[in-house]
């Protein structure tokens, strides 16, 4: 499977925020964007055109990397939303949202996507009683997430319920840190999705 082995800091310097892709090390003072506030590369420092093109194509690369999805998914994921009923934009974030890793990070089981997708690549985690290894896996209304009776006494599951109740969990979510389960009680709607996306402009780049 394809996947990004580049510096995840490089990614949000490019982006010019915090994307959250490493854990605790985006909230320390160690985070290289506190350090060096500007894209990488010998031009970071330079002014850039925002062009309307640049700026839908920011969004959309700030979007695919938040949620560790690559080009040909992401356009897959588009390409669905766009054929379900209403706003494309909401669609698609929504689509992103209920990926199985995304709601392991969400509901605080790890500390970022990326070691979500971990988890489930090992075979940790249950979905309604069954193994489920495939990270892009969706969920759906009454869902049950859980992490697997040989699993539940490994480091990152013990630091999990240790640290139940310091991350805000969505509220068409429910965490049970003390069973290592989640349960998905809704499909969330825009309103309570709190990536800092500009769904727009990623529906104006492809919509071209």
């Amino acid at each position: 499977m394809a996947r990004y082995t580049g510096a995840d800091c490089k990614r949000c310097r490019r982006e010019k925020q915090k994307l959250f892709l490493k854990g605790s090390k985006c909230e320390s003072a160690k985070c290289p964007i506190e350090i060096r506030p500007y894209p990488p590369g010998e031009h970071g420092r330079g002014r850039t055109k925002d062009s309307e093109y640049l700026l839908q194509l920011r969004e959309k690369q700030k979007c695919s990397r938040i949620y560790g999805v690559l080009e040909k998914q992401f356009v897959n994921y588009y390409k669905e939303a766009n054929q379900k009923t209403g706003k494309t934009g909401e669609n698609l974030l929504r689509i992103l949202e209920t990926r199985l890793d995304n709601v392991i990070y969400r509901a605080g089981f790890a500390k970022s996507r990326d070691h979500a997708r971990q988890l489930v690549r090992h075979g940790h985690v249950n979905v309604n009683g069954r193994k489920t290894d495939i990270p892009s896996a969706r969920v759906s209304v009454n869902d049950i997430i859980e992490v697997r009776e040989k699993s539940r006494n490994l480091t990152p599951f013990e630091v999990a319920k240790a640290e139940a109740g310091e991350k805000t969990v969505p509220a068409w979510l429910e965490a049970i840190p003390s069973q290592l389960r989640i349960l998905v009680h809704s499909l969330p709607e825009r309103q309570v999705i709190d990536t800092q996306v500009q769904e727009q402009l990623i529906v104006e780049l492809y919509s071209k």
